[in-house]
């Protein structure tokens, strides 16, 4: 025991080499970029080595190497329906051989995708520890591309990716429940921060809102993701209809891309498409609005759920993911059972209605967001790659020590 307590002391001690695999990465817009961009710059913060493994994200790309951070570009396949991702072809012969001249002393996998598995495969050839991240939920968005039959197989896949690593990391319980049903093991949650300089209330725009056509007074939802099957906007425009009804001065702003945008453009000309966006410009979007109305009921966390309620937003969502874990129904925000699209039309009219309570669920929405800080979250990271790297060194032993 002392032995194994000791290695972890001595990993704190001293900066990791830290190898991570993804398919996505920062400046690509979605919430799997955005969560390993912050972790990776809270992680280089503490001192920590980064080698960056993902396919190349354009043909002239030049890799990044500033010695404690370097990058590895390998080749990738554009990936159908999703423009501008691509997704890594096999690597495993390169892997090793970088692994064998520079070896980790742990190899982060965030996607599943081929050059995950052929690093996993690397990694294990070479003895080196190695945990994995749940990000999405590929085998729910079956159904929603007309492959319901490769449910099965995809379930299966994930489960073998993730069951040859020593833990997989989820973001909230109820995604760790939902994953153990289907047998997936050796699970643990590190939540998800929120920036909450960026995403503030104080960027508030009164030309903006003019740009959208709303007046002081005119109440704006605004729904912010990608623009695909799995988002389930279909409820979010019946919702909004079902708003205008009642209050034909009422906005909706939808930013973001994606496969669906053309059509939604063509048959829905009453709402504002504003697009992808990104950085202040997005958080004044956000802040620029009255309510975030939130349809997807595909999520394994959800982002924009707390960059809006840091906004001091009322946020409608389903009660599962990042709404399940950060609203308190009534208090600060609403959330509607899972599933529940009668309820989740019924909250946004609600919402519409009374102004006074919707600014006031705003409010509360940014207080409980001022705790959930980056910071912390990449300090419960860092401990558990430290006591993965030790325990598979020396065993189940380490981790009483962590």
């Amino acid at each position: 025991m002392d032995g194994a307590c000791d290695l972890v002391r001595q990993l704190k001690a001293r900066p990791l080499r830290i190898a991570v695999v993804t398919e996505t990465y920062l400046p690509e817009i979605n919430g799997v970029a955005m969560t390993m961009g912050e972790l990776v710059k809270g992680l280089l913060r503490r001192g920590h080595h980064i080698e960056l493994i993902r396919p190349r994200q354009y043909p002239a790309e030049v890799p990044a190497d500033r010695g404690y951070y370097e990058e590895i570009l390998l080749r990738g396949i554009p990936i159908p329906r999703y423009d501008g991702l691509k997704l890594g072809l096999p690597s495993a012969q390169h892997l090793l051989r970088q692994w064998q001249w520079k070896r980790p002393d742990i190899v982060h996998l965030v996607t599943e995708g081929p050059l995950a598995w052929s690093a996993l495969r690397a990694a294990l050839h070479l003895g080196l520890p190695v945990v994995s991240d749940f990000h999405t939920n590929f085998h729910s968005y079956t159904r929603h591309y007309g492959i319901g039959w490769l449910k099965r197989p995809i379930t299966a896949y994930l489960r073998h990716f993730h069951n040859s690593t020593l833990r997989t990391i989820v973001p909230t319980s109820d995604l760790l429940d939902e994953l153990t049903v289907l047998g997936f093991r050796n699970l643990m949650i590190v939540a998800r921060g929120v920036d909450t300089r960026l995403f503030n209330p104080a960027r508030r725009d009164p030309v903006l809102r003019r740009i959208w056509g709303a007046g002081p007074d005119d109440p704006v939802a605004v729904c912010v993701g990608r623009m695909a099957p799995e988002k389930n906007l279909a409820l979010l425009i019946e919702a909004f209809d079902a708003m205008r009804k009642v209050n034909p001065r009422a906005k909706l702003v939808v930013v973001g891309d994606g496969p669906e945008r053309m059509k939604l453009l063509s048959r829905h000309p009453h709402v504002r498409f504003a697009g992808a966006r990104i950085g202040t410009d997005l958080a004044a979007h956000y802040a620029s609005a009255d309510m975030f109305l939130y349809p997807s009921l595909t999520e394994t966390y959800g982002n924009v759920t707390v960059e809006a309620m840091a906004s001091g937003l009322a946020v409608v969502a389903f009660r599962y993911a990042a709404a399940a874990q950060h609203i308190r129904d009534g208090e600060n925000g609403v959330s509607v059972p899972y599933g529940d699209q009668h309820g989740f039309i019924r909250a946004a009219i609600a919402l519409m209605q009374d102004s006074g309570h919707c600014a006031r669920l705003g409010v509360q929405a940014r207080a409980s967001m001022l705790g959930v800080d980056w910071d912390e979250i990449v300090s419960e990271f860092e401990a558990a790659l430290i006591a993965m790297a030790a325990t598979d060194r020396e065993g189940e032993r380490a981790r009483a020590c962590t």
